[in-house]
């Protein structure tokens, strides 16, 4: 599938879709380990999944106090800056494992600075290419991180808590029909797995 992404592609082209798909208080997220990524795009692409964006380059920092205050509670606060699509976000998870909130931001290294000033600083840095589809309502992320591999990751955000049992099943079914099995799942987070590598 050809890239429609460009150098210069304004991140209000992507608003509609981000609107969508990126809203709510809890997220639903299942990462697989992939052992065959072509095999998984082949029965992904057969779905004829509506693309967001394709192989772009994100840099996440990650803040925290000198103290690890928030990572003491189960925390998270992170800058993420998208390439070439041009999407900066402010995002925090937890306390709860499904508490996940994100807002675009337009100027990642201003956010950067606000939070240096107030004492926060960034503790760990996670790159990774990701390209970005949806499929109803759910969205799945195809991600490559140096050191750690492929994955792939589905997922929605939603603000009813109730529904989260539901959506999970919704995801486990989807998995299934993608060819992911029970012993790909990885339940560690990305900034876990990268903290393990490091030592």
């Amino acid at each position: 599938m050809k890239n429609p992404m460009q150098a210069d592609f304004a991140p209000k082209e992507l608003a509609p879709q981000i609107n969508a798909h990126f809203n709510g208080k809890f997220e639903v997220e299942l990462k697989y380990r992939l052992t065959d990524r072509e095999a998984f795009w082949a029965r992904l692409s057969a779905k004829s999944p509506e693309v967001m964006l394709e192989d772009n380059l994100e840099h996440d920092c990650y803040f925290d106090s000198p103290t690890a205050s928030l990572a003491a509670e189960h925390k998270s606060l992170c800058i993420r800056e998208m390439l070439p699509s041009g999407i900066m976000l402010w995002i925090v998870k937890g306390p709860e494992k499904d508490r996940c909130e994100a807002v675009n931001i337009t100027d990642a290294n201003k956010a950067k600075s606000m939070l240096r000033t107030l004492g926060y600083q960034c503790v760990l840095e996670i790159k990774k290419r990701r390209s970005v589809y949806f499929l109803g309502e759910f969205h799945l992320t195809l991600d490559w991180l140096e050191g750690l591999g492929d994955f792939a990751e589905l997922a929605i955000m939603t603000n009813d808590e109730a529904k989260l049992p539901i959506y999970e099943a919704q995801l486990l079914a989807l998995a299934a029909e993608l060819g992911l099995e029970e012993s790909q799942r990885e339940f560690l987070s990305y900034r876990q797995l990268q903290m393990a590598i490091q030592g």
